[in-house]
């Protein structure tokens, strides 16, 4: 199912307040911390240009999927909204 930045930050905020770490690996990721969600960030960052580099493009694009996932878990878990990366685009 295909969804917009802005609802994927809208449902990524409502699992981390209302799910169960053990059925919710958004809520499990918040739970675990900063430091957790971290390393899935660099992890998925450097998937995304080993993709780019040795994959087609919609190879490159689910990666860039998971990579925009995690960093909208790390604004969940930081409190950092939407607006506030805006402002900084």
């Amino acid at each position: 199912m295909a969804k917009t930045f802005d609802e994927l930050f809208t449902e990524l905020q409502h699992k981390a307040a209302s799910g169960d770490p053990a059925s919710s690996r958004t809520a499990e990721l918040v739970a675990a911390g900063v430091h957790t969600i971290g390393k899935k960030v660099v992890e998925e960052a450097a998937e995304v240009w080993m993709a780019a580099e040795h994959e087609g493009a919609d190879r490159t694009a689910e990666e860039i999927s998971q990579l925009l996932y995690h960093l909208q878990v790390m604004m969940v878990a930081r409190g950092i909204s939407l607006e506030d990366v805006y402002a900084h685009l």
